[in-house]
């Protein structure tokens, strides 16, 4: 089924005529050969694999409506953003300065150190690297500009694995904790983790800056 399809259903299902739906897509996989966290380090391409990931998130998306393309301003962010909007051509693409990724200590870190703490660069760390409620924060600005600027339509915006994850436990009344972020599959994460490449769909049925979004994610 089309992801415009699938969404359109869930829009039927909730009662909805004018909902504003923000597809938050993680950018494509990475050339990171030495195998270290990059996090906001510069000059981190798409490998060959995110590149055919970006584009298959583009043809996913290809028939959806889509009022704006918004991305993360780091390179891997900006190289997917331009494979989806080779299939909108005539979409604005903007910067998304609020989804960019998590600031933290473990840059250039292997990446190894990291897994080994299960994905948490959160516990023991203090300013100024971010903890999750800061990265909700800064994620519900965008939710609300995107609903102000295209109330009704539908928004993609390119940008990080955490920024979706913590959007995704916001979204269903989830404490932001780290321990939360390791255990995802009850979100519907199959792999545990939001894949390169994929689409997580925020809808929005009223215009309160209260309100919790519908929530679907699709893998390409």
């Amino acid at each position: 089924m089309a992801i415009w399809e699938e969404v359109r259903r869930l829009n039927q299902d909730l009662g909805m005529t004018t909902p504003t739906t923000v597809f938050l897509v993680r950018h494509g996989d990475v050339h990171n050969p030495r195998r270290i966290l990059y996090g906001r380090l510069p000059r981190f391409r798409l490998s060959l694999k995110g590149v055919e990931e970006a584009r298959a998130a583009g043809r996913f998306l290809n028939g959806t409506p889509i009022a704006a393309l918004y991305c993360s301003p780091l390179l891997r962010a900006r190289q997917t953003a331009r494979e989806i909007h080779a299939y909108h051509p005539g979409l604005p693409l903007r910067p998304a300065p609020h989804l960019i990724e998590v600031l933290n200590p473990f840059e250039g870190r292997s990446s190894a150190e990291v897994d080994a703490r299960r994905g948490d660069v959160y516990t023991g760390v203090g300013p100024p690297f971010e903890q999750p409620r800061d990265i909700v924060a800064r994620t519900l600005r965008f939710f609300r500009l995107a609903r102000d600027r295209h109330p009704g339509e539908n928004v993609a915006a390119v940008t990080h694995g955490d920024v979706i994850v913590f959007a995704m436990l916001w979204a269903r009344g989830l404490a932001l904790t780290p321990e939360n972020k390791a255990d995802l599959h009850a979100l519907g994460f199959t792999g545990g983790y939001p894949a390169t490449g994929s689409l997580t769909a925020f809808t929005f049925r009223t215009d309160s800056p209260r309100e919790l979004p519908a929530v679907r994610y699709f893998k390409p």
